[in-house]
Parts: C-alpha cells; sequence; structure tokens
C-alpha cells in the first residue's frame, strides 16, 4: 500500500520539480488572459468589431425541403406557427453564419477553441504516441472604425507515454507537461479589401512556458505572422505564416529559426456544418527539418441550451515529418465556445 501511495505522488512531485515559479507565474498569468479575456468581454457586453466578408448565399427556395399536401384521408399534423418558423429560420442562418465566421482567423467573434491531436508512431523505436491539448482563445479588439486587433493564443498540454523509450530517456514521466505558449496579434482592416479580400498582419512570440525538455525551445522568440484569405459565397480559401527567431536563448538548446505556413480551404453548408482542408507545415532552419502534416476536419454549430458551440473530428496524415517524429495517421477532435455579439 505504501509503494502505491508512493508511486501515485512520484508525477506530482516530479512535475512539480521541473516547473520553476517563473515558469508557473507566465503560463498562469497567460491562461488567465487567454480563459478570462473572452469570457469577460461576453459577460460584460462589450461589442467586438464588426463582422467582415461575404455575406452568406441566400437559401433558395430549390435547397428548403417541401412536404406533401395533406390529402382528405389524410388527418393534418400540428404545423408551427409563423412566429417558430421564422425564429427556426433566424437561429439557422445565424448558426450558418457563425460557421463562416470559424473559417476565418480574423473574423469579429469571440471564441474559445479546444483542439485534441493524437499522433503517433513517434521515436527510434516508433512505440510513443503523444495525446496534445491546444487551448486556442480568440479575442477581437475594436480599435477604430476602420481597425481590429485580432489576439490567437495558443496553450498546449501535452501527455506522451512511454517513459521507458529511447527518446525520451526516462525524463517524461507518463505524465503531463505544458508546452511553450504562441501568441500572435493581427491588426487587420475592419472589412474587406480589394477583389474581397481579407487580411492581416502582425508580431508573433514564443513563450518559454513548457516544463519537459521535449516540450519547451527554452527560449523567447520573436517574429512577424500574416494572414490573407478570400470568402466568396460558402467557400474559404487563404493562408497564414509566421516565423521566429531567438531573441533569448535561456539554455543550450539551439536558437529557435522556425517557419510556419497553413494553407486552407474550407465549405460551409446551409445547416452549419463545415469541412476543412488545410497543411499545417513547418521548416526549421536550424536543423533543416520538414514536417507536413494534412488535416482534414469535419465541424458542426449546435446549441447546447443557451450556448452555442462547435464540434467537430476529423483525421491527418503526417506526410513528411521530422528525425523519430510522428508518422503516418492521426486524429483530431475540436470543441469551440463561442461568444457572438449580444442582439
Amino acid at each position: 500500500m505504501a509503494d502505491q501511495a508512493s508511486r501515485s505522488c512520484a508525477f506530482p512531485r516530479a512535475f512539480s520539480e521541473r516547473l520553476s515559479w517563473s515558469r508557473l507565474a507566465l503560463f498562469g498569468g497567460i491562461a488567465a488572459y487567454a480563459l478570462g479575456a473572452p469570457l469577460a468581454m461576453a459577460g460584460l457586453g462589450a461589442e467586438p468589431p464588426a463582422d467582415r466578408g461575404t455575406a452568406l448565399a441566400p437559401i433558395t427556395l430549390a435547397e428548403q425541403p417541401t412536404a406533401e399536401l395533406p390529402t382528405a384521408e389524410q388527418p393534418t399534423a400540428a404545423q408551427p406557427s409563423p412566429e417558430q418558423q421564422e425564429a427556426t429560420q433566424a437561429l439557422d442562418k445565424t448558426e450558418a453564419s457563425l460557421a463562416q465566421q470559424l473559417a476565418n482567423p480574423v473574423a469579429a467573434l469571440i471564441s474559445i477553441p479546444f483542439q485534441w491531436n493524437w499522433d503517433d508512431r513517434i521515436g527510434a523505436r516508433e512505440d510513443i504516441n503523444r495525446l496534445t491539448l491546444n487551448i486556442q482563445p480568440v479575442v477581437p479588439i475594436n480599435l477604430s472604425k476602420d481597425w481590429n486587433l485580432i489576439s490567437r493564443t495558443i496553450l498546449p498540454v501535452i501527455h506522451q507515454s512511454d517513459a521507458n523509450s529511447t527518446i525520451n530517456q526516462g525524463r517524461f514521466d507518463n505524465g503531463v507537461d505544458f508546452g511553450d505558449t504562441v501568441q500572435s496579434l493581427f491588426l487587420s482592416p475592419s472589412r474587406p479589401g480589394p477583389w474581397g479580400l481579407i487580411w492581416g498582419v502582425g508580431p508573433v512570440a514564443l513563450l518559454p512556458t513548457g516544463t519537459n525538455t521535449f516540450t519547451t525551445a527554452n527560449q523567447w522568440a520573436l517574429g512577424p505572422t500574416g494572414v490573407v484569405l478570400k470568402q466568396s459565397g460558402r467557400w474559404t480559401v487563404g493562408v497564414l505564416a509566421n516565423h521566429l527567431w531567438s531573441v533569448q536563448n535561456r539554455g543550450r538548446l539551439e536558437d529557435v529559426n522556425n517557419s510556419f505556413v497553413q494553407p486552407f480551404i474550407s465549405y460551409t453548408t446551409p445547416t452549419a456544418w463545415t469541412a476543412t482542408l488545410q497543411t499545417e507545415t513547418s521548416y526549421d532552419w536550424q536543423n533543416e527539418q520538414l514536417a507536413v502534416p494534412i488535416n482534414f476536419v469535419v465541424t458542426k454549430i449546435l446549441k447546447l441550451g443557451d450556448q452555442l458551440v462547435s464540434v467537430g473530428a476529423g483525421l491527418r496524415y503526417w506526410a513528411e515529418g521530422p528525425e523519430q517524429g510522428p508518422q503516418g495517421w492521426a486524429g483530431r477532435v475540436v470543441f469551440t465556445l463561442l461568444l457572438p455579439k449580444k442582439s
């Protein structure tokens, strides 16, 4: 019994030994901002920036289901009132509009996505699997009637199996670790520009909040980021990119010199289903390593009580990966809290 209790305390003790007070304060501050800011803005009734993008195409009569007229022999079922029909159509239109806004990385929509990624065949023996929860709050800030500032944060929480593998060297403890935080800010016009293009540019920062040798670069990094896209009808096509350079190396690890490119295309249906195909390509210039995971995800806008959410799942395939990195097929599940502007 004593040995069992000792083993149960091994992870908290090892975790606390790795997590310095400075990193705990840094990660805690980022988490408080990332999760508190969207909820505070929504709770206080803060008005997000005006929406942008092409309006959804109206639903034609051909797209609407038709019902047979009752005959004299058939009893007529209770029909919804005009008010109920109008409310249902308004909700469908709202959900479809929100689904298309989610496809836009710089949309004027407060949201808190929780993204679970499962990767496999990691390590020299391909015997490791990894589960990563990315907490990705998006907070739009209205600077003026013409300009918005969009804050996008990624806070990774990582569990990796098989502490006895050669890549872990006994240091992962089969437990949960934080990864480094990526913070991006996009300055973006409040309305689409010429040819209907939507764009945003700004800085991106890597914050060393990781708690394990294998989940942190152990240094600060800065660089530029940008996104450009076009929404036409129910289609969204665009690309997001950034580059990070080390500005302070806090250990003996190699400097950060990484590029990231994410082309994406999505289609949203009138019933608020969205299918998205994208890659999350990265290149490590320091080690000359390329990673190309290809993702296909399907999501749906739902209403849970009074809360609008987006749920989805999909597959991804590692077309190319770093040495001892993930290989083959992987999976993704997404759950997003939506905090749209109150009418």
